[in-house]
């Protein structure tokens, strides 16, 4: 097997490590970390100008079809200087399983958005009763109206706070611990019933960026409406629960 790199990869590799040498002083990213979100919306846009946010996603999305090496390699160069920016939360995580299991109205409408750099996603998987069990889902979604009603809470999600928009596990079938029956929802945190509270850390040091998302059945804390927290009756299962 050949495990070296192909020209195309290195000149990714060397273009990335270029830019963050340029903008990624330990200085610089103190800097990022105290103002506005916590990281650059500028280099963010220059993500977007390299085709680095677009890099797994398929051409017809606005991708470039690139492979997992490549974002191996944006992945470490942006380790080595801590990148701040919403990559892992945006590309990988819920641009991947937009990728592999979102309908296709949803990928045409959102994996371009996420490799033009208009859109933030953040994946709410985790709870506080888990402990990095994956399959530990207590948020529950039940059908209502022509959408779902999700019920739970989630703890530590990373770049919660500047989503547009998340994917939400929620158990449709099974008990707790069962790795069957999880399905995975798009959700609008503008949506009635969404909270979201930040962990804020010390402005001039490191300052906290992921936020704890909850969902309750009936009102959003401190809502008169006493609406449902009902998601868009449009389509917004990204995989359907796995009933066996």
């Amino acid at each position: 097997m050949d495990f070296d790199l192909t020209e195309e990869q290195r000149l990714l590799r060397d273009s990335v490590e270029r830019l963050l040498a340029d903008h990624y002083g330990f200085d610089r990213r103190r800097a990022y970390l105290a103002v506005g979100d916590g990281w650059s919306r500028t280099l963010w846009s220059q993500y977007a100008e390299l085709g680095l946010l677009g890099l797994p996603f398929p051409e017809s999305y606005g991708g470039f079809g690139g492979g997992a090496v490549d974002v191996m390699l944006v992945m470490e160069a942006f380790g080595r200087v801590l990148a701040l920016e919403p990559y892992l939360a945006t590309v990988v995580l819920c641009g991947t399983a937009l990728r592999l299991a979102g309908s296709e109205a949803q990928k045409s409408a959102i994996l371009p958005q996420i490799s033009e750099g208009n859109m933030i996603l953040a994946f709410a998987h985790g709870e506080r009763q888990a402990r990095y069990d994956l399959t530990d889902v207590l948020t529950t979604a039940r059908p209502k109206d022509g959408g779902w009603v999700l019920d739970g809470a989630k703890s530590v999600v990373l770049h919660g706070d500047n989503a547009q928009r998340l994917i939400v596990s929620a158990r449709t079938a099974g008990e707790r611990d069962n790795a069957e029956g999880i399905s995975l929802f798009l959700v609008d945190p503008a949506a009635n019933g969404v909270a979201r509270r930040s962990y804020p850390g010390d402005r001039a040091d490191c300052r906290g960026r992921h936020r704890r998302h909850r969902r309750r059945g009936g009102r959003r804390n401190g809502d008169d409406a006493g609406n449902d927290p009902r998601i868009s009756k449009d389509p917004s299962t990204i995989r359907p629960a796995d009933r066996r």
